[in-house]
């Protein structure tokens, strides 16, 4: 398999399916790093995919979001299956290659477990703010614990990269997701404290979020501390580098989100309202020159939904980085609606939904009837149910990668939703059902592949 640069994946036109680790059949709650995983690349390659796109792999705390996590660098080690402590061959390798984050966040996991799962900032202040000393005895104390977690990541690490090495033996590509901010209780925040807005009790000063629009008329708290820009930038962006060297190999592929962040982000002065913040420049460019420089071509792609701005426009084309068109956005408005297929670009990716959409089905079923009369016109009046002549549009669209979620190759409704945005309880727990990955399915989705000219 040729070695992913942007030329090679984004060079000619290839189909997807969204699916994440957790998602999986099998036994247990979730999905994990087992014989389902390697059957699911097979599944791909039967259906003429090459492309498999997950969410973010790192630990998560109690919301169960892998964009909450408590690691930029980390791997979830929950998503070994049971017993898996991994090859003991290389670990001493490994821990020399990790150790910019793997001492901090052994650490820091090891810390949180004891301190009955508080978050950092409510630590004894010693720990808190990093004193040698306490951090000295802490090692010692927690010595074996520390060491299980090294292994633990270890063992994610060997476990991925071997799931890697079947995916590229198979022609299929790993497409991961970049959160844009870190969690306030992160080993990131606790260990780099001065590349982010927080105050000397480990407080957030500036918090990440955006600005009031029609989907949320108050505006959104992330609840994500805001980038020390300067800072970061006076280091040489080292913390981005070392991140994205990390997430650079255990994946092809990388989805920049929430890409609008990378020009100007939305700044809350806690603790006032997200409707009462304000935009601040982010040296971008700088950023990714200096990734580029320490790193080399990197396959990107923008997230640039929502309110995006000429000047985020011309930084991503600066970059030359594909951008991203949904079609459930597609039928809103005029013939001006970027998401609609006769204004795709070929430097892009098209989705049906994304994580954070309805099922297409559930889309559909909800849609009011203007909106639906629209898509229908559009869509020259197609005889098939929903979800397939959206399928099918994604397929046909000019854009070199098309990406399915799962539920819509299954023609799931509205209960096999992954995530609802701005809703607590009930998200990220959707698993495909056993079976339903057969051959028939195979078959249906790869002629439909075959006819737009992504086989794999």
């Amino acid at each position: 398999m040729n070695v992913a640069t942007p030329e090679t994946i984004f060079g000619r036109r290839r189909a997807g399916v969204l699916a994440h680790i957790t998602s999986l059949p099998g036994d247990g709650p979730h999905g994990r790093l087992d014989a389902a995983a390697y059957r699911f690349v097979d599944f791909l390659t039967q259906g003429g995919f090459s492309v498999w796109q997950t969410l973010p792999l790192g630990p998560v705390n109690a919301t169960g979001s892998p964009y909450q996590s408590t690691s930029a660098f980390a791997g979830n080690a929950a998503l070994l299956p049971p017993g898996d402590d991994g090859v003991q061959a290389g670990y001493g390798e490994f821990r020399e290659a990790q150790a910019y984050w793997l001492e901090d966040y052994a650490l820091y996991a090891a810390l949180h477990a004891e301190q009955d799962g508080q978050p950092w900032y409510l630590w004894p202040s010693a720990l808190r703010d990093r004193e040698p000393q306490a951090l000295d005895a802490a090692r010692q104390r927690l010595a074996p614990r520390v060491e299980s977690v090294r292994r633990e990541q270890h063992a994610f690490f060997s476990s991925w990269h071997r799931l890697r090495a079947h995916a590229h033996a198979a022609g299929v590509y790993l497409f991961g997701d970049l959160p844009m901010f870190a969690a306030h209780d992160s080993a990131d925040v606790w260990s780099h404290r001065g590349f982010f807005c927080v105050d000397a009790h480990g407080r957030m000063t500036e918090v990440a979020g955006a600005p009031p629009d029609a989907f949320a008329p108050q505006g959104q708290d992330w609840g994500c501390p805001q980038y020390r820009w300067e800072a970061l930038a006076h280091d040489g962006f080292r913390w981005w580098i070392e991140r994205l060297r990390v997430q650079a190999s255990l994946f092809d592929i990388l989805r920049l989100d929430h890409f609008r962040g990378f020009d100007a982000s939305w700044h809350i002065a806690a603790p006032v309202s997200a409707a009462a913040g304000r935009w601040e420049a982010v040296p971008g460019e700088a950023l990714f020159s200096a990734l580029h420089a320490a790193l080399g071509p990197l396959p990107l792609v923008a997230e640039d939904l929502g309110h995006i701005t000429p000047a985020v426009h011309a930084l991503r084309r600066k970059l030359a980085l594909p951008g991203m068109h949904v079609l459930q956005f597609a039928f809103e408005g005029d013939g001006g609606n970027p998401h609609l297929p006769h204004n795709h670009e070929t430097n892009g990716v098209v989705y049906t939904g994304t994580h954070d959409n309805d099922t297409t089905l559930g889309w559909w079923q909800t849609l009011d009837e203007g909106t639906r009369a629209r898509a229908l016109e559009y869509l020259d009046f197609p005889e098939e149910p929903m979800p397939w002549p959206l399928v099918h549009a994604a397929l046909a669209s000019v854009c070199a990668l098309a990406v399915l979620p799962l539920q819509d190759c299954l023609g799931l409704d509205g209960r096999a939703r992954m995530n609802t945005p701005g809703k607590v309880d009930g998200n990220w727990n959707w698993r495909c059902p056993a079976g339903a990955l057969d051959a028939a399915l195979a078959a249906r989705l790869l002629a439909l592949v075959k006819l737009y000219g992504r086989e794999a």
